[in-house]
């Protein structure tokens, strides 16, 4: 498909076969769930040990560079609001081959982000079954959740509402409870343990500005998701409303839930006593002797990585469905069953993503930081594509910029503070050496892209 045969505006965000099924209730949890998964309640542990009780400042940090990543996106998704957001933005205001780059490497991404959910669900289930092998919890998980994305974008989207709250309402209780212990020593014989553990261990910065720095990395995979919002605009009953509803409180939910339950956490338990075999908040309840609390933590966690992967199934069965539209993906995968589902692209994705099983099945417990580095990768990407197509949508729309409803705020230099803030990180994945793999497997996903396009133009052309 050419430039000009690009769908209008209009066109774009009628979307045959799809349905306007999503509630602003649905789409304001569909973000905080996609966002509240396994970076938080698994990944936490590493970040902990890099940076110590300072991993607060690299949320803070990592949270302000994603809302204003989430901003750019919200600007295009309320002007134009469409499914497969990213690729039609990129096409109509950057060019055919950032259009096809950024629709396949989102799909890419949450097949990354997808399989890391699923290879920690074992870890979760053998809290109470530790006989039950790592890749069967994997596999069975998997074909729940794609039975659920299959049926229709309603039945996704209640499923994802109240699997949300259930992570929210534990967070929630979580920091209540955790203040409780803090100030009133609940649950820990009346002895309050006040917050001298930010400090005490080797003080708030115990492995220096560097250790900080480091923990950036680990800290910007667990906001990966809330993008997703503007994937939700092309099945939003009324997005001019709740897109920017939803943009606007995200961030700072997240952000409020991610510190309020880290500090908590770092509060409670020294940060040197915090592995990352386990989820750290199920492993601070079960050191207290607190295993009703822990149980319930766990099924939280669960819950939380279940909740994730189905994000990630419904963000890329959409994906695939509007990269057929536009002609960068076989026909078939814009198929869309009599419920509104697009069920190739659901599909098409649940079997990649299977490739998680098979990893858990032959490398047991050492799959999980791979697969974020290179999920972290891709979504720097993602960011990246998304924050450079919002400065050349304002440059195409020129004096129109005045009239636009949700605009970017400091635009450009918002722009361009992020894009530095996004190499930067980049740079030191270098650094880590559980990251190293993706700066090897990214490049070569992108020269497989460049490969694919220029092998797509001269079919096309034949």
């Amino acid at each position: 498909m050419s430039h000009a045969d690009l769908p209008t505006p209009e066109q774009a965000s009628e979307l045959p076969g799809l349905r306007r099924d999503l509630r602003n209730r649905h789409i304001q949890l569909i973000a905080l769930g996609g966002a509240i998964g396994t970076g938080l309640f698994y990944g936490a542990g590493e970040s902990i040990s890099m940076a110590g009780p300072a991993v607060l400042l690299a949320y803070l940090v990592c949270g302000a560079v994603i809302f204003l990543v989430v901003r750019a996106l919200g600007e295009m998704s309320v002007d134009t609001p469409t499914s497969g957001a990213f690729s039609y933005y990129a096409y109509r205001n950057w060019g055919e081959f950032p259009g096809f780059f950024s629709g396949w490497n989102y799909w890419f991404n949450y097949i990354a982000v997808s399989m890391a959910e699923l290879v920690v669900v074992g870890s979760y289930v053998q809290f109470w079954l530790p006989q039950v092998p790592l890749w069967l919890s994997s596999a069975v998980f998997l074909v729940l959740v794609t039975l659920v994305n299959l049926v229709s974008v309603k039945a996704y989207g209640e499923f994802e509402f109240w699997f949300a709250i259930i992570k929210v309402i534990a967070i929630i209780a979580m920091i209540v409870f955790g203040l409780g212990i803090i100030c009133f020593g609940w649950g820990n014989g009346g002895q309050a343990t006040g917050i001298s553990n930010l400090w005490s261990h080797g003080g708030f910065l115990p492995n220096g500005l560097s250790g900080l720095v480091m923990a950036t990395v680990v800290v910007l995979f667990s906001f990966g998701g809330v993008e997703l919002v503007g994937i939700t605009a092309g099945e939003a009953h009324d997005p001019g409303r709740s897109i920017p509803k939803a943009i606007n409180q995200v961030v700072w939910r997240i952000l409020l839930f991610y510190v309020g339950a880290i500090f908590v956490m770092l509060a409670i338990f020294p940060w040197s006593g915090l592995g990352t075999d386990e989820s750290p908040f199920v492993s601070i309840f079960s050191q207290l002797g607190i295993a009703g609390a822990a149980t319930i933590l766990n099924v939280v966690v669960l819950t939380a990585a279940v909740s994730a992967y189905n994000s990630g199934l419904y963000s890329n069965g959409r994906m695939l469905y509007a990269l057929a539209r536009q002609g960068n993906a076989p026909a078939f995968l814009g198929r869309v069953n009599g419920a509104g589902s697009p069920w190739a692209g659901v599909l098409a994705s649940s079997c990649v993503t299977a490739l998680a099983v098979l990893l858990n099945y032959l490398l047991p417990g050492k799959v999980f930081l791979p697969v974020i580095s290179v999920a972290l990768f891709a979504g720097i990407l993602n960011w990246t594509i998304i924050v450079i197509t919002q400065m050349k949508f304002r440059r195409r729309i020129g004096e129109g910029a005045r009239d636009l409803a949700f605009r970017m705020p400091f635009h450009p230099v918002s722009n361009i503070v992020v894009l530095a803030f996004l190499a930067g990180v980049v740079v030191l994945m270098g650094f880590i050496e559980s990251y190293r793999m993706a700066l090897v497997v990214g490049p070569l996903w992108i020269a497989l892209l460049a490969i694919s396009y220029a092998v797509k133009k001269r079919v096309q052309k034949a």
